[in-house]
Order: structure tokens, then C-alpha cells, then sequence
């Protein structure tokens, strides 16, 4: 494929304003980094957090591991220097809060530009508000405009639930519409999307079924709030050895000359459409890609 991957399985929230956390991050098994200045950081802290997170950023020393900051939104006090500052540290990603439709990325996208930022930087979306629910689609087409920059979603289920007063419960069936609408509107603008965070960080049981639906439903990772769920949070969204087994396998058959203008073959018992080929391809990048980290 010629498409590269990158494991978004793991995204950490780190609050800007502690110092520690933004260096300990140097050190965690993690794919993504929310390095935060919205909600994880008191008003009277914003300052302090901003300009550790542009410090941090920066130096570097994160490695692999893709780098994103959380701005407040452009209708506070706070965006727009988050903004400056932010194209200022060039992370891999900004993410932006409380999108309720195109005209919120488009708008941040041309601050971008008129800020000078690097076209490397991207967007990043967080979805929790009734809006972004009934925009979704909208707003996942942005994908599909390189202008805007967006490359991935993020389901924000707290602010969701607050908003909508929605409850968050075990196996989440009043969210499931809005999560599997933003899923088919990520895919239908070609981005990622990344699952809302557990706040019960102890109940390692729950956190490990609540990862196993995200699989299940599509989403390539999980936002996170503790480094103690990284390693369940991988376990749910890595593809196992014998997904990649058997996805090398069938499209090792489909290579072979006697192959080539057949549309299914019978392997093992069963029968195999080059539609799982191409699925079985997207495997085989991701656990490349996950290797290619370790």
C-alpha cells in the first residue's frame, strides 16, 4: 500500500501546566501525546502551562511518538495566543475543541497559514458537543480538503455527555449512534479517529472491555488519562499475530501468477474476496508501523 500508518492506538492527556508530566512523557510506551491547554489546566495556570508546553515541544526528545497540543477554544481568552504559541512550538498536530462545524477548522486553518505555520502541522478535531453530532459528516469532509489540514478526530464522551445530559454508562448504548456517526463520517473524509477517555483509570476491567467496543466499532485508538491504561489500551487496538498471519497469507496467494485475474479463492476452507486482501493490507502496515516503533 501506499499509504503510510501511523499507530494512533494510545493518546495520552498531559496537563501543560505540570512540568514533570510533559518530561515523563519522553519516557512513555505511547503512540500520541495531548499535550493540554483546555480542560486539564486552571484559568490562573494557562500562562504558566503555555509556555512549558512551548519550552517542551520545542527541545524535542519525544521520539516516535507524535505530538499534539490541545488549544483552548478561539472564543476564549486564551486561543489565540494558544494558536501562535502552538505554531510557534510546530508539534505534529493541534487540536481543536469544541468543533461544531467546517467554518471552526477552516477558520483555524487560516490562522495557520497567516501565522506562517509549517504545512506539517495538522489538525486535529475534538467531537463533544450536540452540534458536531448533527455536523459530523460536514465536518469529517474537511479530511478530503488539504487545505484545512484535518487528519483526525477525537471523541470527547464527558463533554458530550454534559452537554447533551446524556448518561455515561457500562457498554455506553445511548452514545453508541453519535460514536458509529463519527466513525462513518471519519472514514468518509479519510481521517482517524480516536475513542473518548475512561475516567475510572483503576477499574482496569471495565477500561479493557470499553477498549475491546472501540476496536469493535473502528476506532483506531483510545484517549487516555492515565499512563497505567497504555498497555491494555495496545493490547485492544494492535493487530494479533494471527491477524497478521493470516493477512500475510492470503495476499502471499493473491500475489501468485495463477491469481492474479481472480476476484475470490478458497483458502484454508474458506473463501477470500481481494477485499480481504486489501483489508488483510491495512493490517500488515499497522504492524509494520507498530514495529518499525519498538
Amino acid at each position: 500500500m501506499s499509504e503510510t500508518f501511523k499507530p494512533r492506538r494510545s493518546a495520552l492527556y498531559m496537563p501543560g501546566s505540570n512540568a514533570r508530566a510533559l518530561e515523563k512523557a519522553k519516557t512513555l510506551d505511547v503512540d500520541c501525546l495531548l499535550l493540554d491547554l483546555e480542560d486539564a489546566v486552571a484559568p490562573d495556570a494557562k500562562e504558566t502551562a503555555r509556555q512549558q508546553i512551548v519550552t517542551a515541544v520545542s527541545e524535542g526528545g519525544y521520539g516516535e511518538r507524535e505530538v499534539v497540543i490541545r488549544i483552548n477554544g478561539l472564543d476564549t481568552v486564551w486561543g489565540d495566543d494558544d494558536l501562535k504559541a502552538a505554531v510557534k512550538a510546530n508539534p505534529d498536530a493541534i487540536l481543536v475543541p469544541k468543533v461544531n462545524g467546517p467554518a471552526d477548522l477552516q477558520k483555524v486553518a487560516h490562522l495557520l497559514s497567516m501565522h506562517g505555520a509549517s504545512s506539517s502541522i495538522q489538525l486535529w478535531a475534538m467531537m463533544e458537543t450536540p452540534e458536531a453530532m448533527l455536523n459530523a459528516g460536514a465536518i469529517g469532509a474537511c479530511g478530503r480538503d488539504p487545505e484545512v489540514r484535518l487528519s483526525c478526530f477525537v471523541m470527547g464522551t464527558n463533554d458530550l455527555a454534559k452537554e447533551t445530559r446524556a448518561r455515561l454508562v457500562p457498554g455506553r448504548a445511548v452514545m453508541m449512534p453519535w460514536l458509529m456517526t463519527c466513525v462513518a463520517a471519519a472514514r468518509a473524509g479519510g481521517i482517524d479517529i480516536l475513542d473518548g477517555v475512561y475516567n475510572a483509570f483503576q477499574d482496569e476491567e471495565g477500561f479493557g472491555a470499553e477498549c475491546a467496543q472501540g476496536a469493535e466499532m473502528g476506532m483506531d485508538g483510545k484517549t487516555l488519562i492515565h499512563p497505567k491504561q497504555i498497555g491494555s489500551c495496545h493490547a485492544a487496538f494492535s493487530p494479533t499475530e494471527d491477524e497478521v498471519t493470516w493477512a500475510r497469507k492470503i495476499n502471499e496467494i493473491f500475489d501468485l501468477p495463477e491469481n492474479a485475474s481472480k476476484g475470490a479463492i478458497q483458502v484454508d476452507g474458506k473463501m477470500v474476496e481481494r477485499l480481504h486482501a486489501d483489508m488483510g493490507k491495512r493490517v500488515i502496515a499497522i504492524a509494520d508501523a507498530i514495529a518499525a516503533r519498538s
